[in-house]
């Protein structure tokens, strides 16, 4: 069954969500490790060395490869444009800049008029773990108004797709994984839970071990500060959404004088350590379930039963209880778990356009038909028709927990599920066991909650969206804040999904436009329906 391009390119912008790389910012936790992130080993605004004057060598696309993600190589632009690939090389470790380096996979189209050329509009999809070469042609026809004054450029970040991809466990491990309970309710399928997570880590560390301490924001945003330089910009015009948005911030705050122009879109709150985000993400998946269920049960023609959106809920968690007992038939010999379920579930509250996925899911789910929630819970997984996994989760674990230091134990998460299933009937015990996906990893976190603070930064549009599950509203306010009083511009749009560019409002593409492409800064404050 193949799965719409508009939720593959949502599945990849996301945040921590999966259980098993649900491991975000926050404080001090459980058991630690022992080797440092190489964030807390170079000095803070830490430079590339005779790396500054290379040039790149641009050529037409190759195949993304299987770590990318996708099959094909991007299709020209409007007006015939094609998309041009390189690399960069990088120092593997920025307190050594003359050492050992590692080539980051970039991708660029040109803008249609050099005339009135301002640079590059640099991309990140967010993730972490969202290969840029392989979603930002995806999205070329969305930003084609920002071609006509921008270089629209996007690039794998250390550790995903083609730049040094981190490597963890094998397709056919994955699948297994995936089919595991990931909420369990008694001590025999805790233990089983736990010994997976511990067999997921050490495969990550036999793989990719030599490479884990170096692929964390702060030598992301590092690197992003080389690729300015090597693009032959002055300053930085960025656009990040969802975890690009951290990135967009740990930059301001390393170099807030090369800030040029900087777009946030779907924030992730700087302020919240790893159990307050993870919370945040249940009451916000929350809220788009209430959203979803109460458009179904509003119309006549839904498929699902319930007359309110409590009992189109009620009838949700009652087959997800049954699917915990009996999976169904799903895709060729695979079955939908309930876990797959949830997941499948939550790939489509990203954005209202596969609300109708998601009805016509759980109704053939009930019937005894997983093929669809199945290959919606794949999309987010990254699992590709077939059967081969893209390393976006493995990556997502690798830069979160380089990130963060907190490390859950056992009886930590357990004694956490309560405020998890008070957030979200749904949602709560598979993102509250997701805390424990940091724990055992070989190396420890660089932060407790990243410091976004940037004084001295030209100003940061950055927009909130009410109805976004993901990456809940609140963090835009709290990202403005942060950023600092005159820098961080904040614009709230009132709509559901993942994000607000791409949302089908005039008004915020209005508003981003104009500040990207002429410089007219927003009244902080504006609101956009």
């Amino acid at each position: 069954m193949r799965t719409s391009p508009a939720l593959r390119a949502a599945a990849l912008a996301t945040t921590v969500l999966l259980p098993l790389v649900g491991c975000s910012d926050g404080g001090d936790g459980g058991s630690g490790s022992t080797t440092p992130s190489a964030a807390s080993t170079a000095a803070p605004t830490a430079t590339a060395g005779k790396l500054t004057s290379q040039k790149l060598d641009w050529k037409p696309c190759p195949a993304p490869s299987a770590a990318q993600g996708t099959s094909t190589s991007p299709s020209p632009l409007p007006g015939g444009t094609a998309w041009e690939c390189s690399f960069m090389d990088v120092p593997l470790d920025y307190a050594d800049p003359d050492g050992r380096t590692i080539e980051l996979a970039l991708i660029r189209a040109a803008a249609k008029g050099r005339d009135r050329r301002i640079g590059s509009l640099i991309f990140n999809f967010g993730g972490p773990g969202a290969s840029g070469v392989a979603t930002l042609p995806s999205f070329g026809t969305d930003y084609d108004t920002l071609r006509t004054r921008y270089d629209l450029v996007s690039f794998d970040p250390r550790g995903v797709g083609r730049s040094e991809g981190v490597e963890c466990s094998d397709d056919e491990t994955l699948d297994a994984r995936y089919e595991k309970d990931g909420t369990p309710d008694d001590a025999e399928e805790e233990k089983a839970f736990a010994e997976d997570q511990k067999a997921y880590v050490a495969d990550c560390e036999k793989n990719s071990g030599d490479e884990l301490r170096y692929v964390g924001t702060t030598n992301a945003a590092r690197d992003m500060d080389l690729l300015r330089q090597v693009l032959g910009d002055d300053k930085l015009y960025y656009f990040g959404i969802s975890y690009g948005t951290e990135l967009g911030g740990v930059y301001a705050h390393l170099y807030p004088k090369n800030v040029g122009r900087a777009v946030l879109d779907a924030v992730v709150d700087p302020t919240q350590d790893a159990l307050e985000s993870s919370l945040g993400q249940a009451e916000g998946f929350q809220l788009a379930l209430d959203n979803f269920t109460a458009d179904c049960a509003g119309r006549d023609d839904c498929k699902l039963p319930g007359a309110t959106s409590q009992e189109v809920q009620d009838w949700i968690a009652a087959l997800l209880a049954k699917l915990e007992k009996k999976p169904v038939p799903g895709l060729g010999e695979r079955e939908l778990t309930q876990t797959q379920a949830t997941t499948g579930i939550a790939a489509a509250l990203y954005s209202k356009e596969t609300w109708p996925l998601l009805e016509q899911g759980l109704d053939e789910a009930d019937g005894g038909n997983g093929g669809l929630l199945l290959a919606l819970a794949d999309s987010l997984n990254g699992r590709s028709e077939d059967g081969r996994y893209d390393n976006s989760n493995a990556a997502n674990a690798a830069v979160n927990c380089a990130d963060s230091k907190q490390r859950f134990t056992l009886e930590q998460t357990r004694k956490a599920l309560p405020r998890f299933r008070e957030a979200s009937p749904v949602f709560g015990d598979y993102l509250g066991w997701g805390l424990m996906s940091c724990t055992g990893w070989p190396v420890a976190g660089a932060w407790e909650t990243p410091d976004v603070s940037a004084p001295g930064s030209a100003p940061i549009l950055v927009i909130g969206n009410t109805g976004d599950p993901a990456t809940p509203y609140a963090g835009a306010k709290a990202m403005a804040a942060e950023l600092g009083k005159g820098v961080g511009i904040e614009l709230t749009y009132k709509g559901e999904g993942h994000g607000a560019y791409n949302g089908g409002s005039a008004c915020v593409q209005k508003a981003v436009d104009g500040y990207l492409l002429e410089g007219r800064v927003p009244e902080s404050g504006t609101v956009c329906r």
